[in-house]
């Protein structure tokens, strides 16, 4: 396992429990990030499977533009037709935090229940 994916990981995780009613749960040994009851993150886990930090966000947005990365692709048991993406992500990929904290955000928005948005757009 790469430190360095473990260690983003980490920071994406602490990131996403930053916004209002955030909390984490653990299905299938993966790190879910959730608002109320609905996820708006999952994450690799314990265990980064083969090697790469997987994480699956919901990019009604930037959908199109972000599945043109190498490292992404729609998300699996019929998730990439409401707009969720998996990244996979390699030690030797190209991190940008800043972007994946991005998508985290725009998930977030995309789950959360209005009054919360508009709670964190005032904050």
């Amino acid at each position: 396992m790469s430190r360095k994916l473990i260690s983003l990981q980490s920071k994406l995780r602490d990131f996403a429990l930053t916004y209002p009613e955030a909390w984490e749960d653990h299905p299938w040994d993966h790190v879910a990030v959730k608002v109320r009851k609905k996820a708006f993150v999952f994450m690799s886990g314990a265990q980064l499977q083969d090697g790469m930090l997987s994480m699956t966000v919901k990019l009604p947005v930037s959908n199109e533009m972000v599945l043109a990365l190498p490292y992404m692709e729609k998300a699996g048991y019929g998730l990439g037709r409401s707009g969720w993406v998996t990244m996979r992500l390699g030690p030797k990929d190209p991190v940008d935090r800043g972007m994946f904290e991005g998508w985290i955000d725009q998930s977030y928005r995309a789950v959360a229940p209005k009054t919360l948005i508009k709670k964190l757009d005032a904050d």
